[in-house]
């Protein structure tokens, strides 16, 4: 089986079934658990929105002129405190209009300790089953992309925004009660979200206090003890027995890649 890889597909069950996009295929990848598998690289990358072929991927699978004139690659998609549509000198305003100007949701995860995060409503939950979590509690939900990352900000001053990926992949992870955490967030940044709220409005947030606390489980049957990353630029064939997936790697007895990354890269894939 050979293509283009994409980043693996994810379906919420227990644990989280994932598929692995190759072009126009999709191989079902927890099967696969224990079975010794190889990724070949042929050497070979296109860019993830116009097709070129390319020397080398930028921001997981763009190339170079896509990267400086798309508005998905703009920094103020990492950092939506930034946006500055409002300014007119959003890349692509069509596309910053159909992508930031939807709902979004404010939220607490677990993937290696507590951290704060954003996302659009339909990437709930694939979102936080990305970044390896496995506790997730929305806070609030808003209208679109701006105000989230001023919040995200205002939090974050608390709590972290970042993941730690080799803790995550080790499976360093104590179990915490976020809907406590949430309280004393909320408490402690009550300044913050009031100076918000007299900005934009009184319901501008849609704050869920009754939101439900989601468990996520990941087919992992063993966790590696020390985290050795591969990369095809360096090691165009990655191959050993699938012992785990989680997040957006696959956790082999050999190392773990992280498939994200590699968008638009052509590989084989052996079993």
């Amino acid at each position: 089986m050979q293509g283009e890889l994409r980043k693996m597909q994810v379906e919420m069950a227990s644990p989280v079934n994932y598929k692995l996009p190759l072009t126009d295929q999709l191989i079902d990848m927890n099967p696969l658990l224990g079975q010794c598998i190889e990724l070949r690289y042929s050497g070979e990358i296109h860019c993830i929105h116009c097709g070129r072929k390319t020397s080398k991927s930028f921001n997981q699978g763009y190339c170079y002129p896509c990267f400086t004139t798309l508005a998905r690659c703009d920094m103020c998609i990492m950092k939506p405190e930034l946006c500055h549509f409002h300014k007119g000198t959003c890349r692509e305003p069509e596309w910053g209009e159909a992508f930031c100007f939807q709902p979004h949701y404010v939220y607490l995860a677990n993937s290696t300790g507590i951290k704060v995060g954003i996302t659009r409503e339909s990437q709930i939950p694939t979102r936080w089953i990305d970044q390896g979590a496995v506790q997730a509690l929305p806070i609030c939900k808003v209208s679109s992309r701006y105000l989230p990352g001023l919040l995200e900000v205002a939090f974050a001053r608390h709590v972290s925004d970042k993941t730690s990926w080799q803790r995550m992949l080790k499976n360093q992870i104590e179990k915490v009660d976020l809907r406590s955490r949430r309280d004393e967030l909320l408490q402690t940044c009550s300044d913050e979200i009031a100076k918000l709220t007299e900005r934009f409005g009184t319901e501008a947030i849609t704050w869920l206090p009754d939101a439900g606390l989601v468990d996520i489980e990941y087919p992992v049957q063993n966790y590696p003890a020390k985290v050795k990353s591969f990369n095809f630029d360096k090691t165009p064939e990655v191959a050993g027995v699938l012992q785990g997936i989680k997040g957006q790697y696959l956790l082999f007895d050999s190392g773990v890649i992280n498939i994200r990354k590699f968008a638009g890269y052509q590989v084989e894939l052996v079993v």
